[in-house]
């Protein structure tokens, strides 16, 4: 080693000694590094569970609540798909079947003998007014066609309710769920000012877990809303489009009533 090469190693040893504490050696382990950056990790509590335990009564009361909203939301979301496909994919069968030439009281005694949905059950309950006025040899023919209507405009709305039960939770989950996470920010905030009174330290140490519950309690406030909001405005698109085919096929079916009523009379 020469001369200029020891000098150099000499100087560098008495920079990191100036740069240590009294007392304290300095090692370059890069494992030791490692190790002491993810410690106040672990000791922080900062997961999700953590957040949660750590938490005043009440915040906790708000999450819960807010989870259990967002878990009856989605089971609903689920629900609600499958139900309003098969609504769409029974009237598309339907159709084809009411329009494919086929006599409508073969038509009505097929389907009448099993469980009918959306535009099948209504023409099954149109059918049977008609039936049970027709065999009833009821003379005045034009009352016929008004109870057959009034049946239809019945079964309709049996129909889109059953379809839309439910629904209005989604809309209470997505209107109030975000002022709900609010509440729990601000008495997370509340805490915070509580504890830097308590401890007179405005350290960031101090004030740091309550701030992060408060934003936790947000965020559950805002993943329990933001679903519920975008397929409340689905469904209630879907229920407004399978409606319109209800009324229109109401609509369709009083005019062949209109017919029969003149052919017999």
């Amino acid at each position: 080693m020469d001369a200029a090469e020891l000098l150099r190693t000499s100087l560098d040893a008495l920079s990191w000694a100036s740069l240590a504490p009294q007392g304290v050696i300095l090692q370059a382990n890069p494992g030791d590094l490692i190790k002491g950056a993810l410690k106040p990790a672990e000791a922080g509590g900062f997961s999700f569970i953590g957040l949660f335990m750590q938490a005043s009564l009440v915040v906790q009361l708000v999450m819960i609540g807010l989870l259990l909203a967002s878990i009856w939301s989605w089971a609903i979301v689920v629900e609600k798909i499958f139900a309003f496909r098969k609504a769409r994919v029974e009237a598309d069968k339907f159709e084809q079947l009411f329009w494919s030439g086929q006599s409508l009281d073969e038509l009505y005694n097929n389907l009448s003998r099993g469980r009918t949905i959306t535009m099948a059950a209504l023409f099954v309950a149109a059918m049977r007014e008609w039936k049970r006025s027709v065999e009833g040899n009821i003379r005045a023919l034009g009352g016929i066609q008004l109870r057959v209507e009034k049946v239809m405009d019945v079964t309709i709305s049996r129909e889109m309710e059953r379809l839309d039960r439910r629904l209005l939770f989604l809309a209470t989950v997505g209107s109030t769920a975000p002022f709900v996470g609010l509440f729990g920010t601000v008495w997370g905030i509340m805490t915070s000012f509580q504890a830097i009174a308590v401890s007179k330290n405005t350290n960031l140490a101090v004030v740091a877990p309550g701030i992060a519950e408060a934003l936790f309690a947000t965020a559950l406030g805002l993943m329990a809303a933001i679903p519920a909001v975008i397929f409340y405005n689905k469904f209630s698109a879907d229920s407004a489009q399978i409606a319109q085919r209800l009324e229109a096929f109401a609509d369709e079916f009083a005019a062949i009533v209109s017919r029969q009523i003149d052919v017999r009379s």
